[in-house]
């Protein structure tokens, strides 16, 4: 008999030991752990290999009456089936109980894709913020996440000689990133360009450090967009909406859905597509990227 406390633990280590990122981890822990803790006080049961379909399936229903979201509840869902497949595989427990469990279906919203009036105002409100400019365009022309701009290493960035010419960004692959190799166009050159003068010297290699060199974080890049986003009366705009953005304003211009795909980084040219509904898009458009 295994108890489930023990269980939790060793499939954290295994977690950290695949290497699997850091964020991951932390929210598969969150998410077990408290799993473990509703089978334990609710059903009553100590031991890996007692717990059932229908106590997974309690758990659920309890996350649902406590107001917890579909999407949310699906995320705990994913936690759930990874663990009890890990047990499994290992030998820990003699069946799967969560083999069966079904995801909720969740509603797809409309994506937030920002005006032009609206993101030139953005870039007029930041103009005077070398970091933040540059971390806008970089947003804004390449369609990166906000945790793939945190990691972006100096190294990863190569600006072109030539003004005309496009740069480039390598965004490594990880289990929250597709590999990929993103131009640069002239706007985002510049702005970088211009962050580098006055980025203070530090032993970090994150393009983007705060005022005494530590690496930026998620949380400090999101606080201070959002600060701009009120300063333009964009209260329902977030970070995450200035890559729905980039996606949506270049299938709108023509730009090949493959190429958006690929730049955005999507495992799924599905994904791509599914802009198209909130697009008009130019049939004779341009076909490749352009500058936003």
């Amino acid at each position: 008999m295994t108890l489930l406390t023990k269980a939790r633990e060793k499939f954290i280590n295994h977690l950290s030991e695949k290497g699997r990122a850091g964020a991951t981890v932390i929210a598969y822990s969150k998410d077990i752990e408290q799993l473990v803790m509703y089978i334990t006080e609710k059903e009553n049961k100590l031991n890996a290999d007692d717990v059932s379909k229908s106590d997974i399936e309690n758990f659920l229903k309890y996350l649902a009456e406590h107001s917890y979201t579909k999407k949310t509840i699906s995320r705990k869902i994913n936690a759930i089936k990874t663990f009890f497949k890990y047990l499994t595989d290992i030998g820990l427990i003699t069946s799967d109980p969560s083999q069966l469990i079904q995801h909720p279906k969740l509603e797809q919203n409309a994506p937030r894709i920002l005006s032009k009036l609206e993101y030139r105002a953005l870039r007029d409100t930041v103009k005077d913020d070398v970091r933040t400019k540059a971390i806008f365009e970089i947003l804004i022309q390449t369609g990166v996440k906000i945790s793939e701009l945190q990691n972006i290493q100096q190294a990863d960035i190569k600006l072109s000689e030539n003004p005309d010419s496009a740069g480039t960004l390598t965004i490594p692959h990880s289990d929250s990133s597709t590999g990929r190799l993103i131009p640069l166009n002239k706007a985002v050159q510049e702005a970088v360009r211009n962050y580098l003068k006055e980025r203070p010297n530090a032993k970090s290699d994150n393009l983007f450090i705060t005022k005494t060199g530590n690496p930026l974080l998620v949380r400090n890049i999101r606080a201070t967009l959002d600060r701009y986003f009120k300063q333009v009366g964009l209260s329902d705009v977030t970070v995450n909406d200035l890559r729905h953005t980039f996606i949506a304003e270049h299938l709108r211009m023509g730009a090949s859905v493959l190429l958006v795909s690929k730049i955005a980084g999507h495992k799924r040219l599905s994904t791509t597509e599914n802009y198209l509904r909130y697009v008009e898009r130019k049939e004779s458009g341009i076909g490749e990227l352009a500058e936003l």
